[in-house]
């Protein structure tokens, strides 16, 4: 499966049985220099839409929201000890959270990379 987005910015991508979930380049560049990070615990679940995560940049600060339902199943701490790594690789390295999707099919209903970037363009 590709890279889907959601109008909030998150990206999504499956990793096995899991969903890997960070924020957009397009975000990253909008916040600016990401100076705190905070993610949720391993074991919570969301619903699409519910706020996941803060990102805080010298600009302000941002709520991450889950782009699809689901329980935490991993998180990624390198990103809580340097959170200049979000601006870094924000679409790779920098992910959040790992979530074990509750209707995977939800995820039909994000953007692909070519919607997002006309989305993006336009925001």
């Amino acid at each position: 499966m590709s890279v889907k987005y959601s109008k909030d910015h998150e990206w999504v991508k499956a990793e096995g049985e899991h969903y890997v979930i960070g924020i957009s380049t397009h975000a990253a560049e909008q916040l600016g220099d990401v100076v705190f990070v905070e993610l949720p615990e391993v074991g919570k679940t969301y619903s699409k839409g519910d706020e996941m995560a803060v990102v805080e940049s010298v600009k302000a600060a941002s709520d991450v929201y889950a782009p699809i339902s689901g329980e935490v199943v991993e998180v990624n701490n390198a990103i809580v000890d340097e959170p200049a790594k979000v601006n870094e690789d924000p679409a790779g390295a920098a992910w959040f959270v790992k979530l074990k999707a509750s209707d995977p099919s939800e995820i039909d209903a994000l953007m692909d990379e070519t919607a997002y970037a006309e989305f993006a363009a336009n925001a």
